[in-house]
């Protein structure tokens, strides 16, 4: 029922989204440029200048804010279950700042087309400097995890700015700190192919270990009685959640907290067991992005503000109220 729920809003508020903007769009003509677009028969002529803004500027960045959100949410709901904390997620791990890094070496080097190959590589170079970091003195444990992350997190942000600082020239300073913060104002259909195809490889492969993400909470001892073979499944999953953020990080920059909140809302309404979990956290943060995309894009109109700061405007009160519940017993 939940998930259900939650598809029939993402189409609701998807549609309602490319409404919204400095010009205003009927969703008659929404549905007239969809319809065009894919060949099905419709009554009506859209205008041009509509469609332009409907296909070419609109649409592409709401499925970009949604894939983005979707992804982000499933890779901090198997963060938080594979290393079994639940302050876990792409950020505190230091995926995010390695792909950052990553990313914003070929931007200011001028190599877009390289860019989402770079975010990955960073993704998957700050997994294994982190796991690497962890296993020292021992087995991992969430506590080690957390402490690697945070410190592969921090030397990503320092080579970060130490890229912009040695490197950066003009308008490359703006362009630069405005991905860093998180933006969707440059989506295209080629985003919505680099985010949807992540999303579909990454995301599904996440969904189908389902059960051994399971087995994981009960701990390794646990998950390798059921059969689990704990080494190759955690890398696995993670290798597969470093793919997924560093494409998201690839399109979108740097979103916070949207892979820390989500799951902990999420799991309230569905349970702890990850086959209801994972699609209904994924359908979840691809709402959540769209609407605050939007609100990015219109609230201080004609300015537009990176959608990180409104994730972080919604993400830090209800985080504080996470922290007031587990104090009272009842976050899981």
């Amino acid at each position: 029922m939940w998930l259900a729920l939650a598809l029939a809003a993402l189409v609701l508020v998807s549609a309602l989204a490319v409404t919204i903007g400095p010009a205003p769009v009927s969703l008659t003509d929404v549905l007239g440029s969809l319809a065009a677009h894919l060949g099905f028969p419709h009554s009506g002529t859209v205008p041009v200048l509509t469609d332009a803004i409907v296909w070419q500027l609109r649409l592409p960045r709401v499925l970009t804010a949604a894939f983005v959100g979707a992804g982000l949410a499933l890779s901090g709901a198997v963060m938080q279950s594979v290393t079994r904390n639940p302050l876990a997620d792409p950020y505190l791990l230091g995926l995010s700042s390695g792909a950052s890094l990553g990313a914003v070496c070929v931007v200011i080097l001028g190599v877009g087309v390289a860019l989402p190959l770079a975010a990955f590589a960073g993704a998957l170079a700050a997994l294994v400097a982190t796991l690497s970091i962890a296993r020292v003195g021992g087995t991992i444990t969430p506590g080690r995890a957390v402490l690697a992350g945070l410190a592969i997190a921090q030397l990503g942000a320092a080579g970060t700015s130490f890229v912009i600082f040695w490197a950066a020239k003009g308008d490359s300073y703006r362009e630069i700190l405005n991905w860093l913060l998180g933006s969707l104002a440059g989506s295209s259909w080629g985003t919505v192919l680099i985010a949807g195809s992540a999303l579909l490889l990454a995301g599904t492969g996440l969904v189908l270990a389902a059960s051994r993400l399971d087995a994981f909470a009960f701990g390794d001892t646990a998950a390798a009685s059921l059969g689990v073979d704990v080494n190759r499944t955690r890398w696995a999953l993670l290798g597969l959640v470093a793919l997924l953020t560093g494409a998201m990080v690839a399109v979108s920059g740097a979103i916070g907290f949207v892979g820390l909140i989500l799951p902990h809302l999420v799991r309230g309404l569905s349970g702890p067991g990850h086959r209801r979990l994972l699609p209904l956290v994924a359908v979840s943060g691809a709402v959540f992005l769209v609407i605050a995309d939007t609100l990015a894009r219109t609230v201080f109109d004609p300015r537009e503000l990176p959608v990180g700061i409104i994730t972080a405007l919604i993400g830090v009160p209800v985080f504080i109220a996470l922290i007031k519940s587990r104090k009272s017993g009842t976050w899981v």
